[in-house]
């Protein structure tokens, strides 16, 4: 079991190529303590965005608080839920783990796709080493 990401992150700039899609946002971020990058694409009809707002986001393998994995075997019923503190959540799963630069330079990128919304995260290796290829992830989001 991994341990959780969370971590506030600052709003930069929405769509910084212009405007593609009527119901999705790209929002470009950085994180206030691990000092993350993150481009992510939001369904912003049903979670609007704005620039320059906080976010707390939490990216972890399951929304039950006990840590538990969610399976058809103990699915989620009544169990508390971290989704209970949040206002957004995507669910997708990591298809790509790339580096970028050497020495002190070096930075590890993810890549999620949440049914065709994508996330990048972009930093120090020792804030996304916790992260597998081909295992899936919720991404949940709350505007501070």
């Amino acid at each position: 079991m991994m341990e959780d990401l969370i971590d506030f992150f600052v709003i930069e700039k929405l769509n910084p190529d212009g405007k593609k899609y009527d119901k999705v946002s790209r929002i470009v971020a950085r994180s206030e303590k691990e000092d993350l990058y993150m481009l992510l694409d939001v369904h912003t009809e049903i979670y609007p965005i704005e620039e320059k707002s906080r976010y707390l986001v939490l990216l972890t393998e399951t929304l039950n608080t006990d840590g538990t994995l969610v399976s058809p075997h103990n699915a989620q019923g009544s169990k508390p839920s971290k989704e209970d503190k949040f206002e957004y959540v995507t669910h997708g799963k990591l298809y790509k783990i790339d580096k970028e630069g050497s020495g002190a330079d070096f930075k590890l990128e993810i890549y999620i796709s949440f049914g065709g919304l994508q996330l990048l995260l972009r930093g120090d290796p020792s804030s996304l080493t916790r992260f597998q290829l081909d295992k899936n992830y919720f991404m949940l989001m709350r505007k501070m």
